[in-house]
């Protein structure tokens, strides 16, 4: 009968060694995920300032855009530098 217990109690040990081991891999893990989302997600932020550069370059550019465009944008930067000054008041 102890030795069943003793058994059984191994058993439990070693499965809660086991989970330990993956829990701290599978953290390690949504770390490293975490990590590449932040990227991601700055490179996103990055490439859609680009894109709005390029587009207000082209408006004042004359390329596909008219006044009606670029005046259009202008606001929208203005409105979101509003934004931004009324978030630091």
């Amino acid at each position: 009968m102890l030795e069943r217990i003793q058994e059984l109690f191994d058993k439990l040990v070693s499965a809660y060694e086991k989970e330990r081991k993956e829990r701290i891999e599978a953290q390690k893990a949504l770390e490293l995920s975490n990590e590449k989302l932040q990227a991601c997600e700055k490179q996103i932020i990055e490439l859609k300032q680009d894109i709005n550069t390029l587009q207000l370059q082209k408006a004042f550019a004359g390329d596909r855009y008219d006044n009606a465009e670029a005046k259009k944008e202008i606001d929208a930067l203005i409105k979101e530098i509003d934004k931004c000054i009324a978030l630091l008041n």
